[in-house]
């Protein structure tokens, strides 16, 4: 799970820098929308739970802000937690 973010997606590659980080999470919600597919994507395996540590060191491999990249993640629906936070889960939502 920590290793670097596959190769993106022409539309989102230009958020990453050289070295596999972001070098900004987009303010417009149609470019974030395309990071977090491609985030969610890219970094969780389908069918499988995890801790919210282990959320946060997949999302510090491209960024230092783990806990805001999560928030966003979960409130655009690409990953699922209890109402607990217990755990999370890539959604299986298509768009």
């Amino acid at each position: 799970m920590t290793q670097p973010v596959p190769a993106a997606t022409p539309g989102v590659s230009a958020l990453f820098a050289s070295d596999g980080r972001l070098t900004s999470v987009p303010r417009k919600a149609a470019r974030r929308e395309q990071l977090l597919a491609h985030l969610a994507q890219t970094l969780f395996e389908p069918d499988r739970s995890y801790t919210e540590a282990e959320v946060n060191d997949a999302l510090r491999t491209v960024h230092d802000d783990a806990p805001a990249l999560r928030r966003y993640l979960v409130e655009s629906g690409h990953l699922a937690r209890p109402k607990d936070g217990s755990s999370y889960r890539r959604a299986g939502i298509l768009r």
